[in-house]
C-alpha cells in the first residue's frame, strides 16, 4: 500500500463509487419515468420539505447549500423548473435584495409522483451495491 493508498482515502473512493452509482442508476430512473433529474428531484425534494415547515420558502443561497450546488449552477436550475411550473421566484418583502424559492403546486405533485420510483430505484441499486463486500459498510450505515 502507497502512501496514497491509506484506509481514509479507499473509504473516500468507496464512497465516491456508491454516490456515482446510485446517482447514475436513479438518475436514468426519474429521467424515463418522470422526465427529471437527480438534481431537479433533490431540489423539489428541499423546496417540498421547506414549505412544509415554518417559513414556506428558501432564500436561493439557502438553497445552494441544502441541494450542494453553487449559486450560479442552482440559479440556472431554479430557471428551468421555473420554466417548467415546478416552482416559483419572488422577492422577498422585507429585504428587496432577497430572492425566494417555493415549489408551486404541479411541483408537489411531479414530486409526489416521482418519489416512489427514486425510493424503489434506491432499493436496486443498494441491493446490487450490497454484493460488493468493499461496499458491504456503507451499504449497512446508509440503510440503519
Amino acid at each position: 500500500m502507497t502512501k496514497m493508498e491509506t484506509g481514509l482515502a479507499q473509504r473516500w473512493c468507496a464512497l465516491k463509487v456508491i454516490h456515482d452509482r446510485i446517482e447514475t442508476h436513479v438518475e436514468k430512473d426519474l429521467q424515463a419515468h418522470h422526465g427529471i433529474s437527480v438534481r431537479e428531484f433533490s431540489l423539489l425534494r428541499v423546496l417540498s420539505r421547506q414549505h412544509d415547515g415554518e417559513d414556506g420558502h428558501l432564500t436561493m443561497a439557502a438553497l445552494a447549500k441544502s441541494v450542494a450546488l453553487s449559486q450560479s449552477a442552482t440559479t440556472r436550475l431554479v430557471s428551468r423548473l421555473e420554466e417548467r411550473g415546478l416552482l416559483t421566484r419572488y422577492i422577498c418583502a422585507t429585504d428587496r435584495r432577497g430572492i425566494y424559492t417555493d415549489i408551486t403546486t404541479f411541483g408537489s405533485e411531479l414530486l409526489e409522483d416521482a418519489t416512489p420510483t427514486n425510493d424503489a430505484s434506491l432499493e436496486v441499486v443498494l441491493n446490487i451495491l450490497r454484493d460488493e463486500p468493499e461496499l458491504t459498510p456503507f451499504i449497512a450505515v446508509m440503510e440503519s
